[in-house]
């Protein structure tokens, strides 16, 4: 088997509502989605969601490097030697990670599709579905309570709450939104690096009986000690996000048990691969992790799904980042019910796109 055709395209797709982090206000997301054809009349697809702040890239950095990269390295190749293909992209994986996690999903694809199996099951198979959580941004007060209990009502048990801006601020939200959605929906924090190690202390303490599951990524990325600070203060598990971009962060995030567990986003890292490798270095450590996302078209997301249902120690999920797109050509490449993801069952990723709507 051979690969035989390759074609990327660009689909922009806005938010049905923008949302507010940290450190930004997104409104849209472009994505770029690859296909391998292979002269065995399989077809394996990818998608990535560049992201300057995040990934360091952008669509047209993403369309340019599959165009004089990915092309001349992988035309004419057999898609079913993952690992010989992906180790030729290793140079370029600190620039180019979500570009290259497009071409790692797609290979992945092709495996399920030549072996008549889900992803998931390949890889190891260990459940077959997850709960996620879904993020509220950073709104006021008040509306964060009222988006919570919409999203409970909507079925989904684990919620995101985004802070970081103003602590005390924070805590308020924390403590109302508990007391609206009740002692079992599970609620998460991210600061998204806004907060000093004090105040990450401040936030767990006062929001004690409010059981919050887990603080995500409290400091800036760039002082990597400051998260054990945090680590070691509070009684809840502090996630890695930011700080998490490859295999060396997570190798020095372990070695040093700067965190509880970590934040492995396909996007960051560069695909499927990466991320067991990432996930390998994390177990060797007893950390658990989390597979999250940005925002990024279902396809991505079901590679992102297939890869955690495979690993046990891939406890939480944060698969939403395709919720709020419209017009997405891959929608229904996952199944939400009642806060639950699952894949499709069917063979590769589990779904592909519409040739008609692909464009040159």
């Amino acid at each position: 088997m051979k690969i035989k055709h390759v074609q990327t395209w660009q689909v922009n797709m806005r938010l049905a509502e923008p949302y507010k982090i940290a450190y930004e206000t997104v409104y849209s997301a472009a994505n770029i989605f690859l296909s391998l054809e292979t002269d065995k009349g399989i077809t394996g697809y990818g998608c990535a969601a560049p992201d300057l702040e995040i990934t360091g890239e952008t669509p047209e950095s993403v369309t340019r490097f599959a165009a004089d990269t990915i092309v001349p390295l992988i035309r004419g190749r057999d898609p079913l030697r993952i690992a010989f293909l992906l180790e030729k992209f290793r140079p370029y994986l600190k620039t180019n990670s979500s570009a290259i996690a497009m071409l790692d999903m797609a290979l992945y694809d092709i495996l399920g599709k030549v072996a008549g199996l889900p992803v998931y099951k390949i890889l190891g198979g260990f459940r077959d579905r997850m709960k996620t959580s879904i993020t509220i941004g950073i709104m006021p007060i008040d509306e964060t309570v009222t988006r919570a209990a919409e999203y409970v009502n909507r079925g989904f048990r684990a919620l995101k709450i985004k802070g970081g801006l103003d602590v005390a601020s924070d805590i308020e939200k924390v403590i109302k939104v508990r007391e609206r959605v009740g002692k079992n929906i599970e609620l998460r924090f991210d600061a998204n690096q806004g907060y000093t190690v004090e105040q990450s202390l401040r936030l767990v303490k006062e929001t004690r009986h409010a059981k919050l599951e887990l603080l995500e990524q409290p400091t800036p990325k760039g002082q990597p000690d400051l998260l054990r600070g945090v680590t070691d203060g509070v009684p809840i598990p502090v996630m890695a996000d930011e700080s998490l971009m490859n295999l060396r962060d997570a190798f020095r995030l372990a070695r040093r048990y700067l965190v509880d567990t970590i934040n492995i986003k396909l996007m960051k890292v560069g695909g499927i691969s990466e991320a067991i490798h990432i996930n390998s270095v994390a177990k060797s450590a007893n950390l658990e992790a989390m597979v999250g996302c940005v925002d990024e078209s279902a396809l991505s997301i079901a590679a992102g799904l297939h890869f955690a249902l495979a690993k046990p120690n891939v406890i939480y999920a944060d698969l939403d980042g395709h919720l709020d797109l419209l017009d997405d050509p891959a929608a229904g490449a996952v199944i939400l019910k009642h806060g639950t993801l699952f894949p499709t069952e069917k063979p590769g990723l589990g779904f592909d796109l519409d040739g008609t709507k692909i464009k040159d």
